[in-house]
Parts: C-alpha cells; structure tokens; sequence
C-alpha cells in the first residue's frame, strides 16, 4: 500500500492585504522578500493562479536550461523556476536566475524597479475562474468547491487565493513603466506558441537556432506537457494535489468558461469586468 497523503488543513491567511496559502507562506520570509538582492539577470514570470504560470515555468526552463529537465537526474521545471514566495535559498549558482510569483509589485523584491526582467503573463477572467473552481477540488491546500456559483462570487470579491483579478491585473500593468517588464496574454499564446516564444526570446535577448526553436515549440505545446512528468504538477506530491480528482493540466482551452457559466452569470461577470476595468486599455480574447 501507498503512503497516506500528508494531513494539511486547506486554507488561507492575509498577508498585508493579500490572501495566501496557510502552510505553504511563511510571513517572516515574506516580510524579508523587498529586501533580497536582485541581479541584472534575473526572470522572474508574474501572474494570477490559473493563468499559464506553469506553461511559462516549463518554456523559461526549456529556454535556459533544458539540460536540466533531462537524464537520469532530471529536475521539475517547478525546481528550475521556483515560486519566489516559498521559503528558498537564493544564493544559486544557476544563470540566469528564473522566477516565478503570483505576489504583487509591492511585495517583491524591490530592486527589481531597476534590475531583472519580468514577463507578465495574463488570461481572461472567466477561463481564470473556470480553471480555479476545478484546482480547488484537485489541491489539498484549498478548499474544495462544489458549488461553481458560490466560487464565482467569492472570485469576483477577491475572497480566494491571490485576492482580486482585477486588481491584480490592473496593478501590474499600471506598473509596466516601472519594471523592465513584457505583459502578454495566454490567448495570445495559445493562437501562436511559436510567435510568441519568440517575442518573449526576443525580449529576454535569448536567440535561437530554427532547429532549438521547434524543440521548444514543440515540447512546450499543451499536449505534450500533460505527458511530460517534469512539465505539469500531477506528479509532483500526493500530498499536495488529489489525482483521483482531476489533473492539474486539465484543458487549457480558450473559451472553457462556457461550459460552466450560465448566460444569467456570464452577463452579470460581464457587467463587471466593465466596471472594474474602466479606463484601462487591455482587450482579452474571450474565444478561439
């Protein structure tokens, strides 16, 4: 017989305005996170849960060190780029650094304002709150969510993982000017993977040859990825994440959020979305 899986009580704590996972974000560590030295080559990939964090850890890892992911000593793309916001060791010799957070600008380093780059890597809202009501009954670390409506409005409010979407997305791209920062979307991802890992080459001055970029491509394509036990967090930990109950690379469909929200909920959403992103110049593609 298996192991029993670890016993966490799934959870949230606030920290500074902000809603993070109880056994998983330490405080003390968060408060030292402003001051921790950043370097000119450091990456650090930005986004709200449910957005294509892990599809962009598996390109940044396939970019830089593909080595890594191979052989009998393999690491996970999570281990080559890490979430920033769990208690780590920085002093790594591997360059560039690479990063992942779902923190806002004012919790991270602050020395990013003047060194690094940052992708900042964005998704509809309503396909953010379908694939986040399904991680909820997947991770051990949250609760689970059987009623999508309920979902839907604790979404809306903010009162979930990460806090507002709105505010999340309208902070960081407020603050494109202050950061040496790309800001693209999953949409436009999933409509051109190939141009769009060479924009994102092309702004971390990484070049390729033809032959490097279709493996990279290719590797990095949504079908492959749910195969590839490096790429995706299924196989990660039981401890972590219920298998029984679903996979973490579901679908990563644009245009999901219809087979979930009813016309009464999607206009509501909408009416919104309108609201809360008034005056900001940001079109999302809501279909394929």
């Amino acid at each position: 017989m298996g192991e029993e899986p670890l016993k966490f009580k799934p959870g949230l704590l606030s920290y500074k305005g902000l809603n993070l996972i109880r056994n998983v974000h330490k405080e003390s560590y968060l408060d030292s996170l402003p001051e921790i030295e950043i370097r000119d080559s450091d990456i650090f990939v930005i986004t709200y849960p449910k957005s294509g964090t892990t599809w962009m850890q598996y390109v940044l890892a396939l970019m830089f060190h593909s080595d890594e992911l191979e052989g009998d000593h393999n690491k996970h793309a999570m281990r080559i780029v890490p979430w920033i916001e769990v208690e780590m060791d920085h002093s790594t010799t591997r360059l560039p650094r690479l990063f992942a957070s779902h923190l806002l600008p004012s919790l991270l380093p602050q020395g990013l304002r003047k060194r690094g780059k940052i992708i900042y890597f964005a998704r509809n809202p309503k396909d953010v709150a379908v694939s986040f009501y399904h991680f909820h009954n997947v991770s051990r670390l949250l609760e689970d969510k059987e009623d999508f409506n309920t979902f839907l409005e604790e979404f809306v409010e903010g009162n979930v993982f990460v806090s507002s979407w709105f505010d999340h997305v309208k902070d960081w791209y407020s603050q494109m000017d202050n950061f040496d920062m790309l800001f693209f979307t999953y949409e436009e991802m999933k409509k051109d993977l190939k141009r769009t890992i060479v924009k994102v080459s092309t702004f971390l001055k990484k070049s390729f040859d033809e032959e490097t970029l279709n493996m990279i491509v290719e590797k990095s394509s949504f079908s492959n990825m749910q195969l590839t036990p490096n790429a995706n967090l299924d196989t990660v930990s039981p401890d972590l994440f219920d298998s029984s109950k679903g996979r973490m690379l579901r679908k990563g469909k644009v245009g999901d959020w219809k087979t979930m929200f009813t016309v009464a909920q999607s206009e509501k959403f909408d009416k919104i979305y309108k609201e809360k992103m008034k005056g900001l110049p940001l079109e999302f593609v809501w279909d394929l």
